[in-house]
């Protein structure tokens, strides 16, 4: 059998030979004796190169079937190479070749690696998140959450203040075309944070539909979205004094400011603040200066409340309120106020999914309220950067607070980087307009480094 074997392997050779002396002596013919020289050398390389393959063992591996693991042995063929090869070197090439993968073994165990790497990194930002998440709701317990018997007192107060001016101006100024004045603010929306110490008085003015018209600040030489002006009109019919409000008219237009103003004389000039403090076991004291009507309420000894009066104006379903702009532009245009919107469409999707959005804001709104850095940023930026991220982001579970907060932080900063954050209920506004350049840049800056340790932001 040995020889039948022999005997094919030379014939095999002799073939082989053959092949390579009718290649060489036909290209003597072509190319000439350089060229066949140089061609014979590259044919000898190939063929030793084919002599050596098939020298060595078809599988450098066995089993050992005692042990039922694979154990590999030193390949024949080393010491036949023309290289001689020390000891050492063997003993290198045949750890070399044990490290070598095999077949699909090798494959899987190189993936499950891979994998247990890529778990252990997992787990560990899991770890980060769930560290975080732990701390954001001790934050929202300690710092965030208002007690309850707070919040009880500071409506009571704003209450009886709210009755008493109702009383006085329906008695003092009874030909003022009023509706009933109410309180609002994210006391009652449930989305006040730290302590209970603002609301707002609205004061919502009636104006004949037929002798006034809003007008968008982008249709205005101001270009001002999310500003308006109230226009009187029909004027050659209806001459001025035929609307109580003509008095408060500059250039033809209602103007906030002077709608402020009548209401400031007509109640910090008359009204005894002290005297209705000790009826309602309060201290009461007008705000000076203020852009709007305020009062500061001191409810406890430590406890204090500012009531903001603020003059409303409802045409169809455009809500405008007495707001000045914060650097005092546009003193004649009425401030469109999206706050009830806002928080309806925010309250409404936690209440379909369960979600942790509001929960969110209030975290976010305590951070910037103990922040003096971070104070600029109002309540309405801040849910309108949740709102856009509610359509990009669906799942809003209590579990995953700590990614949404990271999320919101994320896009805070970039809506800031681009001096951009528009509306959701009318992308025309830009939320940032009043913001200055190095506000943002100032506000920016802070944000983002806290992102290596958001943690940071949870110190008080």
């Amino acid at each position: 059998m040995a020889g039948i074997g022999d005997g094919k392997n030379k014939k095999g050779d002799n073939g082989i030979g053959n092949a390579i002396d009718f290649v060489l002596s036909n290209a003597r013919l072509v190319l000439g004796v350089g060229g066949a020289a140089m061609l014979g050398i590259a044919t000898l390389a190939v063929k030793r190169m084919y002599d050596r393959a098939i020298s060595a063992p078809s599988s450098p591996s066995k089993m050992d079937l005692r042990s039922g693991k694979q154990s590999w042995e030193e390949p024949s063929w080393i010491g036949s190479s023309p290289r001689l090869l020390t000891r050492d070197m063997k003993m290198n090439v045949s750890r070399s070749l044990q490290a070598l993968p095999t077949g699909s073994m090798s494959f899987e165990a190189g993936t499950s690696k891979s994998s247990a790497k890529k778990s252990q990194m997992d787990l560990k930002k899991a770890r980060l998140r769930l560290s975080l998440q732990d701390k954001l709701y001790v934050y929202y317990r300690k710092h965030v959450v208002i007690p309850g018997a707070e919040i009880s007192r500071a409506k009571q107060a704003a209450m009886d203040i709210c009755t008493e001016l109702r009383n006085f101006i329906h008695t003092k100024l009874p030909d003022m075309p009023l509706r009933d004045m109410y309180l609002s603010g994210s006391l009652y929306d449930d989305l006040q944070v730290v302590t209970a110490d603002h609301v707002q008085l609205m004061v919502p003015l009636i104006l004949e539909k037929n002798l006034w018209a809003a007008i968008p600040g982008e249709e205005t030489i101001m270009n001002a979205p999310g500003f308006w002006l109230v226009r009187r009109e029909n004027v050659e019919y209806f001459p001025r004094g035929s609307s109580y409000w003509d008095r408060c008219i500059v250039g033809g237009y209602l103007s906030p400011k002077v709608v402020n103003e009548t209401f400031d004389k007509a109640l910090s000039g008359t009204i005894n603040w002290p005297a209705i403090g000790s009826v309602l076991d309060l201290i009461i004291r007008p705000v000076v200066p203020s852009e709007t009507l305020t009062l500061e309420v001191q409810y406890d000894t430590s406890k204090t409340l500012f009531i903001e009066f603020l003059p409303l104006i409802v045409m169809e379903e455009t809500m405008l309120i007495a707001k000045p702009h914060r650097d005092g532009r546009y003193e004649n245009m009425w401030r469109q106020s999206f706050r009830t919107a806002e928080t309806v469409k925010l309250r409404a999707l936690d209440e379909w999914d369960g979600g942790c959005r509001c929960c969110c804001l209030k975290i976010l709104k305590a951070i910037c309220k103990s922040i003096p850095v971070l104070n600029k940023l109002t309540a309405s930026q801040l849910t309108n950067v949740i709102l856009h991220s509610c359509e990009k982001e669906s799942d809003w579970s209590p579990d995953l607070l700590a990614d949404k907060f990271l999320l919101i932080l994320k896009e805070l900063i970039s809506y800031l980087e681009q001096g951009l954050l528009t509306c959701s209920l009318d992308t025309k506004v830009n939320l940032f307009l009043e913001l200055s350049d190095e506000e943002i840049d100032e506000l920016g800056y802070m944000l983002y480094c806290s992102l290596s340790e958001p943690e940071t932001l949870l110190n008080t």
